[in-house]
Parts: C-alpha cells; structure tokens; sequence
C-alpha cells in the first residue's frame, strides 16, 4: 500500500549568462541590453503555479526547497524572499526546512549574501567546477578561480555554514595532479558538501556535437575518481551518493529525498515533480504521478496559473515502479529498506525478489536482513545493477527496457 512520503519543493529559475557548452538543462541565456530577465513576472508566475499543484500536496509539510536553474543567483534576494513568503503562505515548511540556492561566482556581489540569508535561504551551492583557470575557459564557465574563492568567503562572511561546492572532473586537458589540486583548494575553503562527478558528453549539447580536445580516456578518469574518492575520504567527507560527500550530518537533505524517491513539487520553467496519491480506503491502490511544466521561459510565464502551463502528466505503473525506485535508491551507499520499497511504490518485495537475486549473485548488492545496499562494486556498476529491474526479459536473459 503507498504511503504519503516526505515532500520537497524544486523551482526552476532558468536564466543564465551564458550557456556553458556542457550543460543539458532548460537554460536560457540573456543579454542586459535586452533588460534582463523578467524577475517579478516570473515570481508572480511561479506562485500562481504553485496554486495549480496545491491541491495534489493539501495538509502536507515540506522539509526542502531547492531554487535550481539555470542561475537562481541571478534573482535578486527580494525576489526570492517574496517567493518564499508566498509559498510558506500556501505551504507549510517543517522546522529546519533546507533551502538552496544554487549560485554561479560568476554573479556574487557584495552585500547579497546577507539578503538571500534574511530571506530564508540557509544553504548555498556553488557551481565551481575547478579552481584552475585554463579548465574553467574550456568548460564555458563565466568565473575564474579568484572569484570562486572570494565568492565563497562573502557566504561565509554573511553567516552561511551550510556550503556544498560542484566539482567536475576529467577535464579537457585535466590531469590527475590537476584534479586533487582542485580539491585541496575546495578543502581549504571548508565547505559542508562537496559534489564530485565527471563531465559526461550529454546529447543536444555543444560538447557532444563537438567534443573538446584532451579528455581524459576511460583509465585516466576511472584513476582520478579513485584517488579522489581517498583523498575525500582523509579529509573527512564521506560519500553517502555516488558524486556526493558530506561532512557528518551534513548531507543534502532535497537530493535525499529524490534518491529515496520521495515526493516533490516541481515548478517553474520545464519543471519536473514527482507525487504519490494514496487511495482513499477502498478506492485501490493509489497512483503515482509526474508532472512537468512546459520548458521555454516565454511560454510557461504566458501560460502559468492554468492548466496550459502543465506540459504533461503521468502515472508510473506498477511494472516501471521498481525500476524507478533502483534508479535512485541504488546512488546511495546506505541503499534502501525492503519495508521502503513497499511502502513507496506499493509493491509486495516479492515483486523484486528475481532481478534482486541476479545483482547479488553478481556481486553489485547484499542483503542485510531487511536492508539492501550496493557493494563497492555496484557503485561502480550502478547502472549494470539498476538495469537488472527493468521489466521484460528477452529470451537470451538479457534484460530489456
């Protein structure tokens, strides 16, 4: 039987200064002299969708919110403090709620970190990606290693002590002393959390069209990420995701929460949300639903508050529901609870008890009582072992999707 799981809320702000030739996410670039995003508008817009989708979460809390873009920092605090203020009017925010706000260095300016801190704001991520100035040109990036520094010394400055710093790694160009220098200087600034993932060539995005020269081959980035991955470990954070390391106590509680596939209202631009419906007793089993909100910044703010604004909905059938809770239970080191999987896709454990016995056979997962986690190995091979619970089978045993 599913039942009402924790929820969070993702917002969308989807302007930039300039699309970096990685990027594969509903980004938009604007120019000053074309006046510059329209701020105020797109707040009014993102209250009257969350209007919209009130209904599917009545008498629910949220425990995060996490302003993704795009380049949220972008928005001057002002707008994000009467976003927050409309949407804790509308929603009920749990004590301790965590807030992000991604940020570019590129955008700090002095002074606004204690605005966004006033605001509700409690957690920065900064999109560094390096500390070296040649990698950051090659990559796009719009700042330069002085001003990541500085950047995030005006966070801490304002008060902010919950701080995760993006670090990418092989590189065009990037050698393995490049990379463990990137995360000495990162160390040096005494962040919370640190992601640490490896730039991947994503479709309909300028890299992939034309690749960058120097890329580290399979070996290079595979010896990086393992030294890295110690060299994380000395200094005191621990991986509890895939790319992600936290301090203790420290991890990311909205990133938690979809890797334990959780609930979460998604609005803005090309915004995506993901809700499980209990049934009323004796109404069957409940449904779980996604919902997306339509990509280009023009069209969602013409169209926002109505149900043209919803780009589509969608119900996760039972026969996916296992694969999209491995998707992202198996990211984690702590892996997932067997009640868990029940409890969240509404499934008997039964139900996975097959592709389960094949990835432990394998070596990508043990079983612990009632526990579930992936090896050393099936970190390294997530998606070998999530492709274990795919549906159908072909008949050579190999799974299909």
């Amino acid at each position: 039987m599913l039942g009402l799981l924790p929820l969070s809320l993702y917002v969308h702000l989807p302007w930039c200064v300039r699309k970096c030739p990685y990027c594969d996410f509903n980004s938009h670039e604007y120019r000053d002299g074309r006046g510059g995003p329209p701020f105020e508008a797109y707040v009014d817009a993102l209250l009257a969708d969350l209007d919209v989708d009130l209904p599917l979460v009545w008498g629910r809390s949220v425990h995060s919110v996490f302003f993704g873009g795009g380049t949220p920092s972008l928005f001057p605090a002002a707008a994000i403090d009467r976003f927050l203020q409309g949407a804790s009017a509308r929603l009920r925010f749990a004590p301790g709620c965590e807030i992000t706000l991604e940020t570019n260095p590129g955008t700090a300016e002095h002074g606004r970190f204690e605005d966004y801190r006033r605001a509700g704001v409690n957690r920065i991520s900064f999109g560094i990606q390096s500390f070296d100035d040649g990698c950051l040109q090659r990559l796009g990036r719009i700042h330069d290693s002085g001003q990541a520094d500085a950047a995030v010394k005006l966070a801490q400055d304002a008060g902010f002590d919950n701080l995760n710093l993006d670090l990418m790694y092989a590189l065009p160009g990037q050698t393995l002393a490049m990379a463990e220098r990137d995360l000495e200087r990162a160390f040096a600034l005494q962040p919370a959390h640190i992601s640490h993932y490896q730039l991947t060539l994503e479709p309909n995005t300028v890299f992939a069209v034309r690749p960058p020269a120097g890329l580290p081959d399979e070996d290079a980035a595979w010896d990086i990420q393992e030294h890295c991955q110690a060299r994380l470990a000395e200094a005191g954070f621990a991986q509890y995701e895939i790319s992600a390391y936290a301090r203790p106590g420290r991890q990311c509680a909205h990133n938690l929460n979809y890797w334990r596939f959780g609930d979460y209202l998604g609005i803005g631009a090309g915004a995506h949300g993901k809700l499980t419906l209990p049934a009323a007793e004796g109404e069957g089993e409940g449904r779980i639903l996604r919902r997306w909100k339509h990509k280009h910044p023009a069209t969602y703010l013409a169209q926002a508050g109505t149900a043209a604004a919803i780009g589509g909905d969608s119900e996760i059938p039972p026969a996916q529901r296992p694969f999209e809770f491995m998707l992202n239970a198996l990211r984690l080191r702590e892996g997932f609870a067997l009640n868990a999987f029940e409890t969240r896709t509404g499934l008997p454990r039964s139900a996975i008890a097959a592709p389960l016995a094949r990835a432990v056979d394998a070596g990508w997962l043990v079983v612990a009582g009632d526990r579930v986690a992936p090896t050393e190995a099936g970190l390294r091979f997530a998606n070998d072992a999530i492709s274990l619970f795919l549906t159908g089978e072909d008949a050579d045993g190999t799974v299909s999707a």
